[in-house]
C-alpha cells in the first residue's frame, strides 16, 4: 500500500495538478461562502459541494465537464430540499434516501454524466444528514451549494483548466444488455438492498449517525461492477477507515477543533483524497476519514466515542454491500473479466489491422485512436482482475493465471505500440509478409475470443532484426499463443470463479 502511494507513476504530474487545483477550488468556495455571511454549517456544505464538483465530474471533454458541472445543482438542490423537509419524518426520509440510492446507481447507464449526477444527488442527501439540516437552514445551504459549484467551476474552467492543453482521454463504456441483464440495473437493485439493510441495522447501532452505514454501502458500490471488485473495495474501505480513525485519535482529537491547525489539515486531507484516489482506495479512505473527523472537531462534536461509532457503522455498511452482491442478482467476476478481456483482444487485432493498412500505403488508416482505446481497455482488465491478484485471495492457481493474463496483455500492448510507431514512419515500406502475419494475429484473437477454435498454429520463423514491423507482429503472435494457457482452462477450473 505504501509503495502504491509513494512510487506510483504520475505522467505529466496529472494527479499532482488535480489535487492542487482541488485545494484551490475548495478553498475559494469556503472563502466565498464566508464572505457571503454564511455560518460554519453553510461553509462546510459549500466546501463539500465544491469537493464533489471537482471530484466526480469525469467527462472526456472540457465542454462535457462544464455541462455536467452546470447540471449538478439541478440534481442536488431538489434532493437537499427533500432531505431538509423530511428531517422530522424518519420513515419518509428513509424511503426517500433509499430511492435516491437506487436512482443514483441506475443513472450510471448514461455514462460519466449520469454517474456524476447520481453521486452528487446521493451526497447532497448524505450531507444534509451529516449536518442535521432543517427546513429553516435550506435557503442558506442551497445558496452555499450554488456559490460553491460556481467557485469550483471558475477555478476548473477558468483559472486552471489544464485539460485544455491535453488531448481528451477516450472513455470505454461497458457492454450493456437489457432488463436484468444490464449491469447498472442489477447494481441499482443491489445497492438499494444493501443500503436498506445498512439503514435498518445502522439505526439500531445509532439513531443519530446511521447514515454513515448507508454512505459506506454506497461508496463501496462506486466504480465496481462484479462482486469480486465490490468485496475487495469493501475490505479496503474498512481498512482505510480503521487507519484514519487511528490517525484521528492522534491528531484530530487533541486539536479539539482549533481552527487554524484544523484548517491546514483539512486542506492536506483534500489534497490527499484527490492525489491518492487513482492509485489507492485505502489511502483515499484514510484521508476521507480524517477529513470527517476534523470537520466534526470544527463543529464541536468530535470525541473518541464518535470514532468508535464511525468504525461500527462502516462495518455495518460494508456488510450490507457484501450480502447484497453475494445474494441479490450477483454479477460474477468471471463474467465481467471475460467481457473486458475479449474487448481488449479484439482491440489488439483492430490496432494491428490499422497499422498494417498504414504500412500498405493507406494514408487514411490511423491506428493511434485504437491504441488509446487499448490502453483504456487494459486499465479496465486490470481493475476487473484486481480481486484475483489481491494478497488475501486464497485461490493461488487463479491468482497465478490472472497475473499471467495481465503480463501477456501488457506484452501485446507493448508490441502494438511498437508496430504503430513503425507504421508512423513515412519511410516504412510495405512487406507482403505483413498481410500473412496480420491474418495470423486475427486468427489468434478469434481463437481466444470465440471459445471454440483450436490453439493458434505454430509460429512463423523469427524475422530478421532489420524488419521491425514483422518482429513486432511475431512477438505479438507469441504473446497471443501463450494467452491460450491461462484463458483456456477446464470448465471446472475457470480463470475467475469468484
Amino acid at each position: 500500500m505504501l509503495k502504491r502511494m509513494f512510487v506510483a507513476p504520475d505522467p505529466g504530474r496529472a494527479r499532482l495538478r488535480f489535487a492542487a487545483r482541488a485545494v484551490l477550488g475548495i478553498g475559494l468556495a469556503v472563502v466565498v461562502c464566508g464572505l457571503a455571511g454564511h455560518s460554519l454549517v453553510g461553509a462546510v456544505t459549500g466546501g463539500l459541494a465544491a469537493l464533489l464538483a471537482l471530484f466526480t465530474v469525469t467527462d472526456a471533454t472540457v465542454r462535457g465537464q462544464a455541462v455536467t458541472t452546470a447540471l449538478l445543482p439541478v440534481a442536488g438542490l431538489p434532493v437537499l430540499a427533500a432531505a431538509a423537509g423530511l428531517h422530522d419524518l424518519p420513515v419518509a426520509r428513509d424511503v426517500t434516501f433509499l430511492a435516491v440510492v437506487g436512482l443514483g446507481v441506475y443513472a450510471r447507464r448514461w455514462g460519466p454524466r449520469g454517474h456524476s449526477l447520481g453521486v452528487f444527488a446521493f451526497m447532497t442527501f448524505f450531507i444534509a444528514q451529516f449536518l442535521q439540516a432543517t427546513p429553516g437552514q435550506l435557503p442558506e445551504l442551497s445558496a452555499a451549494v450554488l456559490l460553491s459549484v460556481l467557485s469550483a467551476a471558475a477555478v476548473r474552467f477558468g483559472l486552471w483548466c489544464f485539460e485544455r492543453r491535453t488531448p481528451p482521454v477516450p472513455t470505454v463504456a461497458p457492454a450493456e444488455g437489457s432488463g436484468l441483464s444490464r449491469i447498472t440495473t442489477r447494481q441499482a437493485i443491489q445497492a438499494t438492498a444493501g443500503a436498506g439493510l445498512a439503514l435498518v441495522v445502522g439505526q439500531q447501532v445509532s439513531e443519530e449517525r446511521w447514515y454513515w452505514a448507508v454512505g459506506a454501502t454506497w461508496w463501496i458500490f462506486v466504480n465496481t461492477t462484479s462482486r469480486g471488485e465490490t468485496l475487495v473495495r469493501g475490505f479496503r474501505r474498512v481498512l482505510g477507515t480503521v487507519l484514519g480513525i487511528g490517525l484521528g485519535l492522534l491528531v484530530a482529537v487533541p486539536l479539539d477543533g482549533a481552527f487554524a491547525p484544523s484548517a491546514v489539515l483539512v486542506a492536506a486531507c483534500v489534497f490527499g483524497i484527490f492525489y491518492t484516489a487513482a492509485v489507492s482506495y485505502t489511502w483515499m479512505m484514510l484521508c476521507v476519514t480524517l477529513l470527517a473527523e476534523l470537520l466534526y472537531g470544527l463543529l464541536g462534536l468530535l470525541e473518541p466515542a464518535l470514532l468508535a461509532l464511525r468504525l461500527a457503522e462502516t462495518g455495518v455498511g460494508a456488510l450490507g454491500a457484501v450480502l447484497a452482491v453475494l445474494f441479490v442478482l450477483p454479477v460474477t467476476t468471471h463474467t465481467v473479466n471475460n467481457a473486458w478481456i475479449r474487448r481488449a483482444l479484439r482491440c489488439v487485432h483492430a490496432c494491428t489491422a490499422a497499422a498494417a493498412a498504414r504500412l500498405a500505403g493507406d494514408a487514411a488508416a490511423d491506428p493511434s485512436p485504437r491504441v488509446a482505446e487499448l490502453e483504456q481497455l487494459l486499465g479496465r482488465v486490470r481493475h476487473a482482475l484486481a480481486p484475483l491478484v489481491h494478497p488475501l485471495n486464497p485461490m493461488l492457481g487463479r491468482k497465478r493465471r490472472a497475473r499471467q493474463v495481465i503480463a501477456l496483455l501488457d506484452d501485446c500492448a507493448r508490441e502494438v505500440r511498437g508496430l504503430v510507431a513503425v507504421a508512423a514512419d513515412p519511410e516504412a515500406s510495405h512487406d507482403v509478409r505483413l498481410t500473412a502475419a496480420c491474418w495470423r494475429v486475427e486468427a489468434a484473437v478469434e481463437a481466444l475470443t470465440d471459445g471454440t477454435a483450436e490453439r493458434t498454429a505454430s509460429l512463423a520463423p523469427e524475422p530478421p532484426a532489420h524488419e521491425p514491423a514483422l518482429a513486432h507482429l511475431h512477438h505479438l503472435e507469441r504473446a497471443l499463443a501463450e494467452l491460450a494457457t491461462p484463458l483456456r482452462t477446464p470448465p471446472g477450473s475457470p480463470l475467475v470463479g469468484a
